[in-house]
């Protein structure tokens, strides 16, 4: 698997693979739970909340299914994977409101900036009419949803520059988010994937995306990764469980640094718990992609993506045809 597919399959396998503990906050009960069993792929099941800090917003979801983060990811997938690689950005608005908006394809939560996008999309008569940004004032984890398949793509005939990627990635941030903290966390993010894909060393590779953070993340993102050994949940009473960036990013970092490779990350950031499908797309993104980098120099059956994870993606079979084509190398 070439490190561009795994880190779109990597972004959508560790969403699925979280859904079913989103939002718990109680680090006692999810250790508990794991004493019970692996955390991942978990039935979304009320009972796992009763009693403790937490909001089970997944009702009626299924082992497999995605998250609305992972939806809002696979729709930029499948819209690129339409465009031959290039970002339309009123034509994914069209998308986006097609799948989030008033008879929409979605069933399920919608968070704050999903609803409040649909709110201002509506306004318009028509899609020509939809401006630049139509996104919320919202600091949030959301802000990220995009991004894993913008920075795999591969426009046909057409070598990207670092410029022309980040130009984009604010373009895709201000259709849902239209705040500061939001635009920096996504250019550190994207950075991040990019040096990865282009063979940097995942530590590496997170420094010098930390170093190109904003006054606010780059403090915390240093301090992530100064943390010696893996410890999810320390550091998640240390920046917080919730869902702003300023919490869930250095987290993600810290997690993504110190993992052995995907399969610990993914594990490890549930435990972490609070808004773990939210840091789950990039985390995925990054530690799978990387083990893809580095099987390649040294073949290991232990990295990568655990096919008995992938397998249980719903709708996987469209989701590796439109990977496919927007990361051909």
């Amino acid at each position: 698997m070439t490190p561009r597919l795994a880190a779109i399959l990597g972004a959508l396998t560790a969403d699925a693979a979280t859904l079913g503990l989103h939002w718990l906050y109680d680090a006692e009960r999810l250790k508990n739970l794991q004493q019970q069993g692996p955390l991942t792929f978990r039935a979304p099941d009320p009972e796992s909340y009763h009693g403790a800090m937490g909001y089970f917003a997944h009702a009626g979801k299924q082992v497999g299914d995605l998250s609305f983060y992972g939806e809002s990811c696979r729709l930029m997938l499948a819209h690129l994977a339409k465009t031959g690689g290039n970002f339309a950005r009123q034509a994914f608005q069209q998308e986006w409101l097609a799948a989030f908006g008033p008879g929409g394809h979605w069933v399920g939560y919608a968070d704050r900036p999903t609803r409040l996008t649909v709110v201002r999309l509506l306004s318009y008569a028509k899609p020509e009419d939809y401006p630049a940004i139509s996104g919320a004032d919202d600091d949030q984890l959301p802000a990220l949803e995009c991004i894993p398949a913008i920075v795999v793509s591969q426009p046909a005939g057409h070598v990207r520059s670092r410029d022309e990627l980040l130009k984009t990635v604010q373009q895709a941030v201000a259709v849902t988010h239209d705040h500061p903290q939001a635009r920096d966390a996504a250019n550190v993010a994207a950075i991040a994937l990019d040096e990865v894909l282009a063979g940097t060393l995942l530590p590496q590779a997170l420094l010098r995306a930390a170093q190109a953070a904003g006054d606010m993340l780059q403090p915390l993102l240093t301090e992530a990764l100064a943390l010696p050994v893996l410890d999810a949940p320390a550091a998640a009473a240390r920046f917080g469980m919730p869902c702003h960036l300023h919490q869930g990013l250095p987290l993600l970092f810290h997690i993504a640094h110190r993992a052995s490779g995907f399969g610990e990350a993914v594990e490890a950031n549930i435990l972490a718990g609070g808004d773990s499908c939210g840091r789950s797309l990039m985390l995925g993104a990054l530690t799978a992609a990387h083990d893809a980098v580095r099987s390649r120099q040294e073949p290991s059956p232990l990295r990568g993506i655990p096919l008995v994870w992938l397998s249980q993606l719903t709708g996987i079979a469209q989701i590796v045809q439109q990977a496919e084509k927007i990361t051909a190398e």
